[in-house]
């Protein structure tokens, strides 16, 4: 079932058959990337939407955090409900002992406004810096900063859906940032990119500063083979050597605008365990980091 009339193409529905992950996680474990979307009567999509996602209920994110054995979620505002926020908030209010969430503002958005996220569990705000033919590479500081400084008084972080690749000189841009700074799968550098380009060579620095903070999250957006994403490992090494400190997981559920097949979300939790070996380092991953961003 679509959640709209519009155009924009239909998501592959997630695999409502999660499998369990090979290693058993430890308590508190926390998924830090996830999308709930639907039902279309009471949250629609705005008309621009670039995809029409398929129905993603709390429910069936619960049934998979349930199976994977994950304590805690953070549900992501995503780019189809712009700043409508009603999907986000009636979901942490279900649950807000074990959730967690990111919205997105608009940059004029009230004190008062941001007073009442926070109450109901937002512990951050999400900024989509994709539009790589108008930006050329360069932030547009001046409104993001203003932003960060607004949200600053509340602890909370700002996240960029961004293709690290695309920005040089990233750490300079974003040295004196007012917040933190987290970016999802593993900075979305195309693999054929390699570890070596300037922007994510960047990004490694941002976070050996204590800055930025990055998801382990969505190989199969970045893998040119579907083979256990292995192609993707040379970044999570790179990504692990750097800062494990500064890393979080993510599962990225319901996975919108995957193309089929459709992975499994047990499959995808077996693939950060291959990146990260190390038990002590994995729940610092799993638990600690996320604990301290998210304010568990």
């Amino acid at each position: 079932m679509s959640l709209s009339a519009s155009s924009a193409p239909l998501c592959t529905p997630f695999d409502p058959q999660p499998r369990a992950p090979e290693c058993v996680l430890p308590a508190n474990a926390c998924d830090t990337h996830a999308h709930i979307c639907g039902p279309l009567a009471a949250y629609p999509i705005v008309p621009e939407s670039l995809y029409t996602p398929a129905l993603a209920p709390l429910s069936a994110y619960r049934h998979l955090l349930d199976t994977l054995g994950v304590t805690r979620g953070v549900l992501v505002q995503p780019s189809v409900y712009g700043t409508d926020l009603r999907a986000l908030l009636d979901a942490l209010e279900q649950d807000p002992l074990r959730l967690r969430g990111v919205a997105v503002v608009p940059m004029d958005v009230s004190e008062a406004q941001l007073a009442y996220l926070h109450a109901c569990g937002v512990r951050g705000v999400r900024c989509n810096i994709v539009d790589l033919k108008h930006n050329k590479g360069v932030l547009p500081l001046a409104e993001l900063t203003t932003l960060a400084q607004r949200i600053r008084p509340m602890g909370w972080h700002m996240e960029f859906l961004m293709h690290v690749d695309a920005f040089a000189d990233l750490d300079q841009q974003l040295k004196n940032f007012p917040v933190d700074v987290v970016f999802g799968h593993l900075g979305y550098v195309p693999v054929t990119r390699g570890i070596a380009t300037p922007g994510f060579l960047a990004l490694l620095r941002l976070m050996q500063t204590g800055k930025a903070w990055v998801k382990l999250t969505a190989p199969y957006r970045l893998a040119s083979s579907a083979a256990d994403f292995v192609d993707t490992d040379i970044f999570a090494r790179a990504l692990l050597s750097a800062a494990p400190e500064r890393l979080l997981w993510g599962s990225d559920w319901p996975h919108v605008m995957v193309k089929p097949p459709m992975p499994n979300d047990g499959d995808l939790f077996n693939v950060f365990a291959r990146w990260v070996s190390d038990q002590r380092v994995r729940d610092r991953i799993l638990v600690d980091n996320p604990a301290t961003l998210y304010d568990f």
